[in-house]
């Protein structure tokens, strides 16, 4: 198993960071891993009904699990058109976030960790709290006040200590990032680790589908972390040999947080300061999953979109709203932020084509928005 220390580089730079470094000491962008095993599909434990079937190709042993991974692909029927969903809300504690977090929390573990942070819109905090409580580490999580009561009364319930903030969401991250001055931060925005795990959701819709990949995914888009990790998985199985080519990758954000939209529609290789913040005055979204300002990742973003020759969409509230109540009256409850991706099937369809066979990974629990 390699040395963690020497595994995080910054892609900027080339700073090599320590294990417990949340981003480039130097210049403070986003770290990646130097390197991580191919992939090997002789190599999947067949008999092991979790990601964990994938950990020859992983940089990190399993020291605890709640089972994640292996979720259901389902054929929708949807207004007349159809597409597959990798239901991402059975996981755990009901979001795709358990992938990453369990890859997170196993890494930190190796490296000794009793206690972490970790800034949330919900899901992720939840999901942080319960793989802290199966490893034995103190888990403190900060969220939106706003945040939906059910997703606080999950992190609270799991035995993290919730600390709720007052005002946006950047105002969560900074609150967050001043107490990781002592504590690690395990982020699911900032850590490659995080991206190491969604990766085995592409292999599993790989494995799913006869070994063969879909000709196109949509993703919401707040922090980019699903979409970048399937990319990473689907370029794993490009480069294995296992594939032709990579399906196309299609964005999806909330009209009142669409940065990542706004640079895709400038030409940007990257976000900057004119596509920062809020869209309008005021501008709220029922889709408190993808409520990010500015990704970590931006510019990887945009170029994973461009690289597959896909695009990043805006929806507002009345056609995510629809496209959950058209999803739970098909019998998948989810909630607002998963049905975003949902609401822009007409768009893709009409840029995939007719005969595409498009996958959207349903993301999280309508559970956890309920009241």
């Amino acid at each position: 198993m390699p040395d963690l220390a020497a595994d995080l580089i910054c892609p900027a730079c080339a700073r090599a960071a320590g294990p417990l470094d949340w981003r480039c000491p130097a210049c403070g962008g986003p770290l990646e891993l130097a390197a991580l095993p191919p992939f090997r599909a002789e190599a999947i434990e067949t008999g092991e009904w979790s990601l964990w079937r994938y950990a020859a190709m992983l940089p990190v042993q399993r020291r605890f699990s709640l089972g994640e991974g292996m979720t259901p692909l389902a054929t929708v029927a949807l207004d007349g058109d159809s597409f597959l969903a990798k239901l991402e809300y059975l996981q755990p504690t009901g979001s795709y976030k358990d992938r990453g977090v369990a890859v997170v929390l196993n890494a930190l573990a190796a490296e000794g960790v009793t206690a972490i942070v970790e800034d949330s819109s919900g899901n992720a905090g939840a999901s942080a709290a319960a793989y802290a409580g199966a490893g034995g580490i103190r888990a403190r999580v900060f969220v939106p006040a706003t945040a939906p009561e059910n997703k606080k009364r999950q992190i609270a319930r799991f035995g993290a200590t919730l600390v709720e903030v007052p005002g946006s969401r950047a105002a969560v991250t900074q609150a967050c990032e001043s107490a990781a001055e002592g504590a690690p931060y395990a982020s699911h925005a900032w850590s490659p680790y995080f991206l190491v795990g969604q990766m085995t959701g592409a292999w599993e819709l790989w494995e799913q589908l006869g070994r063969q990949l879909p000709d196109a995914a949509i993703f919401p888009v707040g922090q980019g972390g699903l979409l970048l990790g399937w990319y990473a998985g689907f370029r794993a199985l490009l480069e294995a040999g296992l594939i032709a080519r990579l399906p196309r990758l299609f964005g999806v954000q909330a009209a009142a947080y669409d940065a990542v939209v706004r640079a895709w529609e400038d030409g940007a290789p990257d976000l900057t300061a004119a596509h920062d913040g809020e869209r309008n005055t005021g501008g709220d979204t029922i889709a408190d999953g993808i409520r990010i300002a500015r990704p970590v990742r931006g510019s990887a973003i945009l170029a994973a979109i461009r690289s597959t020759g896909g695009a990043v969409y805006r929806l507002d509230d009345d056609a995510i709203r629809a496209a959950q109540d058209a999803l739970a009256r098909r019998g998948l409850y989810v909630e607002p932020t998963s049905a975003t991706p949902v609401a822009a099937l007409p768009l893709v369809r009409a840029a995939a084509g007719a005969a595409a066979r498009i996958v959207i990974p349903l993301t999280g629990s309508g559970l956890k928005a309920a009241s």
